[in-house]
This record gives C-alpha cells, sequence and structure tokens, in this order.
C-alpha cells in the first residue's frame, strides 16, 4: 500500500526523523490560511499523487507546460493562485503515463534553505533476505539515471537482522554520503530510526530524496515515498486508515474487499484463476497466441461461491474486456465451488464476450456437470493449451464479425 508524501512525513516525524513543517489541503480555500500559518519567506506548493517525477510533470491545463506539479511560491497570493491551478487538475509525469493522475491534495511546506542533497532509500532485498540502504551523493535526480550514467556514485549496503542496525553501518552511510563530524552523527541517527520504523511499520520500501543538508547544517528529509507490505496491514489500523482510494483502480479496491488479487493491465482477455504462478502462466500464454490479458486475478485457495461472483462481476465491469478465460487447478480449491459461482454470476451480470473454462483437479467431474447442466454459453477446455487457443480464437472471431 502506497501513501502520499504528506502522510509518510508524519509516520517519520512520528519516528523522530526531522521533516519540514507543512499543511494538507483539499480545497483552494485552504491556501491562505495554511500559508499564514507557517510563515514565509518562502513556500513550496506540491501536488500529492502516487506517482514520481512531480516537479518535472505538466498539468493538461497548463498550455506552457512550464509549471510542473512541486512550485515554489514567493508570497502568499502566489501559493493560492498555484492552489487554485493545481488542485482538480490533471498531472501527467513519466510513471503516471500520458492519461495522468487528478490532483486532489496538495501539501503547502515551508520552505528550506538548502546546501546539499543526498539520495536515501531502504528496501527489501530479495536475493538476501535483508533489508538493504541504497545511498547517494546525487539527490534530488532521477537515481534510475544515476544508476545508469554513474553508478559509481550509488552506494548500497545490507543489514544482518540478527544484529540490527550497528555504529559500522551508520559509518558506511555517513561516508556514502561524504560527511563528518556532526552531520555523520545524525546520518548514523536517522540511519538507525529508518531502519527501526520500516521494520517496526512493515514497510516494504522508504524512499527519501531529497535529504538535505539545510544551511544551518543539519540533515532533513525534503520528501517522503513509502510503500507498506499488504500483508502485514491487520497490524496497523492507523497505516491502513491512510489509503487513498482515488489512487487505484475501482476494480482493484473492490477485489481487495472480498481477499481478490486483482491487478488491472491493458489487454483484452479477463483471466480467473486460482494461485499466482498458474496466473502468470495464463496471461504468458494469452500473450504466446497473440492476445493481451485484460487483468491479473487470483482468486486463491480458499475462495467462496460469492468470492467467485465478485470476481466475475470485477472483470466483466472492464470495458476492455473482450473475451474471458477461466482456468482453474482444483488443489485446495474445489472446481464445484468455481463452477456454480461462474453460473451464479452469468445469471446474475450476463455474458455478453465469450467464455472458456477450463477446470482439473478436485470435484472436477461435479464442476463440470454444474456448467453443463446450466444455460451458460462456455467453451469447455481439455488443457491450458487447448483453453487460450480457443479463448484467442473466440475475440479475434468476434472482433472480425
Amino acid at each position: 500500500m502506497d501513501i502520499h508524501e504528506y502522510q509518510g512525513k508524519a509516520v517519520l516525524k512520528s519516528l523522530g526523523v526531522p521533516v519540514s513543517k507543512g499543511i494538507a489541503i483539499f480545497d483552494a480555500s485552504e491556501a491562505e490560511a495554511a500559508a499564514k500559518e507557517l510563515g514565509g519567506p518562502l513556500w513550496v506548493v506540491k501536488s500529492q499523487i502516487h506517482a514520481g517525477g512531480r516537479g518535472k510533470g505538466t498539468f493538461k491545463e497548463d498550455a506552457a507546460g512550464d509549471k510542473g506539479g512541486v512550485r515554489l511560491s514567493w508570497s502568499v497570493e502566489e501559493v493560492v493562485q498555484n492552489a487554485k491551478e493545481m488542485l482538480g487538475n490533471t498531472l501527467v509525469t513519466h510513471q503516471t503515463g500520458p492519461v495522468g493522475k487528478q490532483v486532489n491534495r496538495l501539501y503547502i511546506e515551508f520552505g528550506s534553505d538548502i546546501d546539499k542533497e543526498f539520495y536515501l532509500s531502504l528496501l527489501v532485498d530479495r536475493q538476501t533476505s535483508r533489508v538493504s540502504f541504497v545511498a547517494s551523493t546525487e539527490g534530488g535526480m532521477d537515481i534510475e539515471g544515476v544508476a545508469r550514467d554513474t553508478p559509481e556514485k550509488i552506494i548500497t549496503f545490507d543489514v544482518d537482522p540478527a544484529t540490527g542496525f550497528m555504529p559500522h553501518h551508520g559509518r558506511t552511510l555517513a561516508a556514502a554520503f561524504k560527511l563528518s563530524g556532526d552531520l555523520a552523527k545524525q546520518a548514523a541517527k536517522i540511519g538507525k530510526i529508518l531502519y527501526e520504523g520500516f521494520l517496526a511499520k512493515d514497510m516494504s520500501m522508504l524512499e527519501i530524496n531529497p535529504l538535505i543538508v539545510t544551511e544551518d547544517q543539519n540533515l532533513h528529509c525534503l520528501d517522503a515515498k513509502i510503500s507498506f507490505d499488504d500483508n502485514a496491514l491487520f497490524r496497523h489500523p492507523d497505516i491502513q486508515a491512510l489509503r487513498d482510494e482515488t489512487e487505484a483502480d475501482a476494480k482493484e479496491v473492490e477485489a481487495d474487499k472480498y481477499g481478490l488479487s486483482y491487478i488491472a493491465l491493458d489487454g483484452t482477455i479477463g483471466c480467473m484463476v486460482n494461485g499466482a504462478g498458474l496466473a502468470m502462466s495464463t496471461m504468458d500464454i494469452i500473450k504466446l497466441y497473440g492476445e493481451e490479458p485484460a487483468n491479473f486475478l487470483d482468486v486463491g485457495g480458499g475462495a467462496t461461491t460469492e468470492n467467485i461472483i465478485q470476481a466475475f462481476k470485477i472483470i466483466t465491469s472492464d470495458d476492455n474486456v473482450q473475451g474471458i478465460l477461466v482456468n482453474i487447478f482444483g488443489g485446495i480449491m474445489k472446481c464445484d465451488v468455481i463452477a456454480q459461482g461462474i453460473v451464479t454470476a452469468v445469471g446474475e451480470v450476463g455474458l455478453t464476450v465469450p467464455l472458456v473454462v477450463r477446470l482439473e483437479g478436485t470435484n472436477v467431474e461435479a464442476g463440470k456437470k454444474i456448467i453443463n447442466d446450466s444455460d451458460v454459453d462456455v467453451l469447455a477446455a481439455d488443457d491450458l493449451d487447448d483453453a487460450a487457443q480457443k479463448i484467442v480464437a473466440a475475440v479475434q472471431a468476434r472482433r472480425k464479425g
């Protein structure tokens, strides 16, 4: 789960990390009061969307395309004007794609005097099964570009969970930033706080870009991008309450309510599968035969008839779906439960596109009988290869005719 910058900074502040003072607003009418409360002479007005590259982004209603989604403001009047221009407008960045994202929140922040900028992130290294630090003196820049052009400027190290963050980790972090004296001590302190907070809050990624040295020689977090492990959110109701559902695909939000793993894609064939590996294989074979999957959807091993009904409704709510492939290998999941869910769902929402069903495993004969005895217009498949060929052929024939 991702959260906004201002929410991330609130989390960091609660851990004891130095952050700038700021106020989130949801309506342009709140901008003047927020600016006056913060005081000047410099304010930074930041678009709050779940995407990077905001400063270099462009608004669709900004014909000149030269103001971006992060703006310096030197007066209260300028803060208000920027808020009016940004709120409700669509910001396009290299991460949003050409569609962009509507800005529904702004973060008005007290301007900082910057002496140096660094890059710092923590993430889970799946090769070592440890939390890794990524640090660079090239803060405020696209870290992917730094990794491509000057990889020697990026320092990485991981922390053994048996020992936790040790003094030598702090020295390594300070050396990566080329800091000494009191600033080196500050870097070590912040590194320890971030590592312990990363574990305590079940984060999956924490990025601070930039981490700055202020003119009075203090380290300060000027940005914060935090992602949390969805599987651990039950331990953190305070974090779960920060979810902004307007930033997610509505179908993904609905799927989450029923314990379904759903990710919307850009293709034409909707997929309903049990098991992540089988779902990936199903998508791959659809591509092999010339079409694209419209979604990743894993109903899991313990899905009920109600879960299957909701999964079918979510798939059919996608206007891009021109055909549906159900691929179930019943182990824990029972084929008759899937079959009953499909029949019930089709009865409730109707079926306007080709449907191919491949069932194998536990209660497979009972499942096939449920479908065969129903009036659902379905193409049966013997195996995955057969299923993929049939749904691709059906979709392409329907498109032509």
